[in-house]
């Protein structure tokens, strides 16, 4: 567990050693809050941290946000700039002072234009995708993440209890997501990690759906896929419902994700592979009468954001260590009738498994 920013500086300049570059660069997001334990807005003003594999690091902030970069308790150079001025000064000294002759930067969250402010600062730079090994380090989490989790993760699940107590017949998916959002709140959220997802009947088979105006009926399924953010980490819950009365064949498709979901949790401990994990599960929904409607993986990595490192799929070797989080998430998706998800967030332990989320899994049909 690093303690100090000193500590996760230090991290960074490991990954740039490991990979032969002479620095790393970050930008705000979830990385960039890792170190810095501090949360800043990625806009257009251009915001870098850069970490050297000599362990130098420096900064580019901008100078309207000088006073909240003093609460980090950064000790290297900042070279700070105005709007009125531009930032190609600031990013001129900032490679000077570093001097890469390469340097990795996060190939999913730096923006073109930072990339190229780099480039016309040091047109012989050579920048290269390090997107992997930066945010390996937040996939093993530390005590005070799990913390954070659970926090998120219990306000989540009494939200969705609230929410349940008042769901009627009548109501409209986008009414339930209004009062989830409100529940989310109420209960403590600083944020939701995600939009949610709130689908009934028909629109609970597309994975990604969009609530609508549609009045739930009696009889239709209601996903609800959710989550609160506290501490800078996200819950990521999904349970789906029935209104009033389940069908013999919607009960057997629940069964068989429910058994899926129960496999994840059987075949998890450290040192099992990522491949290995969603093999299982996948493996129960192959075997039922219901195979032709899997469409997704078993789950990802769950932490700082909510869809991260480790992906949980077939063909994904990673050993996953202890201390990782992600989520155990099988389905089944009939297109034009119901969609079943149950989505649990899982802590891998040396032993097996611990399930952060407690909401119960058993087949609910909701009587209102």
């Amino acid at each position: 567990m690093t303690e100090t920013l000193a500590d996760r500086l230090a991290d960074y300049a490991e990954v740039a050693k490991r990979m032969g570059v002479d620095a790393v660069a970050l930008v705000p997001g979830p990385n960039f809050t890792r170190v810095v334990h501090h949360p800043f807005m990625s806009h257009e003003r251009p915001f870098v941290l850069a970490v050297g594999a000599d362990g130098r690091a420096a900064a580019i902030v901008p100078n309207l946000e000088l006073r909240s970069w003093d609460l980090v308790g950064f000790d290297g150079p900042v070279f700070d700039w105005r709007d009125q001025t531009g930032y190609a000064e600031a990013f001129q000294s900032f490679m000077d002072y570093l001097s890469p002759a390469s340097i990795g930067v996060e190939g999913q969250v730096m923006r073109v234009f930072v990339h190229h402010a780099m480039q016309k600062a040091r047109p012989d730079v050579r920048i290269v995708d390090a997107e992997t090994e930066i945010s390996a380090l937040r996939m093993i989490k530390t005590p005070d993440d799990v913390a954070a989790m659970r926090e998120a993760i219990a306000i989540s699940e009494r939200a969705l209890q609230r929410t349940l107590d008042g769901v009627r017949i009548g109501q409209t998916e986008k009414q339930i997501e209004q009062a989830l959002i409100l529940n989310l709140f109420a209960e403590g959220a600083e944020d939701h990690a995600f939009r949610p997802i709130v689908a009934a009947a028909d629109n609970s088979a597309r994975p990604h759906a969009k609530a609508r105006d549609y009045a739930i009926q009696a009889g239709d399924a209601l996903l609800l896929d959710f989550g609160a953010r506290a501490g800078g980490f996200c819950a990521d819950i999904t349970r789906t419902f029935f209104v009033g009365h389940v069908t013999d064949e919607a009960a057997e498709i629940y069964d068989t994700v429910l058994r899926a979901n129960r496999k994840g949790h059987e075949v998890t401990r450290a040192g099992v592979t990522a491949h290995q994990i969603d093999d299982a599960v996948t493996g129960v929904l192959e075997a039922s009468p219901f195979a032709d409607f899997i469409r997704t993986k078993t789950g990802h990595g769950l932490g700082r954001e909510v869809h991260e490192a480790p992906y949980v799929m077939r063909g994904n070797h990673l050993t996953l260590p202890a201390g990782t989080v992600y989520t155990n998430e099988p389905g089944l998706y009939l297109i034009g009738k119901l969609g079943v998800r149950i989505e649990d967030d899982i802590l891998i332990t040396e032993e097996g498994c611990d399930s952060l989320t407690t909401f119960p899994t058993d087949l609910q049909v909701l009587t209102c």
